[in-house]
C-alpha cells in the first residue's frame, strides 16, 4: 500500500538516525564511508537510496537495506503517481 506523500528517505536518514545520535554530515559520511557531498546531497533530498548505500545505512543503524530500499521506492512512485494523467498510454487488452 503506498503512502500518502512519504517524505524522502534522506530527511528519515536525518530525523531518525543522525539527530538523535548528534551526529554531524560529516561524521556520519566518514562513518558511512561516502564523501560528505554524497551524504548532503541524499540527505537534501537531491539523491535517492542506491543499493550500495541502503547497505552501508542497514551496516551503521542495525537495520534492513531493503527498509531503505522500499522507502526510496515509495517515495519514487508516489510522485510519479501525481504526473500519472500526464503520461500517453494506452490500454492494452487481448484480442
Amino acid at each position: 500500500m503506498l503512502m500518502h506523500n512519504p517524505p524522502h528517505p534522506g530527511e528519515v536518514v536525518r530525523e531518525l538516525c543522525l539527530e538523535p545520535l548528534g551526529l554531524s554530515v560529516t561524521a556520519a559520511a566518514e562513518a558511512l564511508g561516502v564523501s560528505r557531498k554524497t551524504l548532503s546531497a541524499v540527505l537534501n533530498g537531491k539523491a535517492g537510496i542506491s543499493p550500495e548505500m541502503a547497505i552501508r545505512l542497514s551496516i551503521a543503524f542495525n537495520t534492513s537495506a531493503e527498509s531503505w530500499l522500499n522507502q526510496q521506492s515509495q517515495y519514487e512512485l508516489c510522485h510519479a503517481e501525481q504526473h500519472r494523467k500526464e503520461l500517453k498510454v494506452k490500454k492494452l487488452v487481448a484480442a
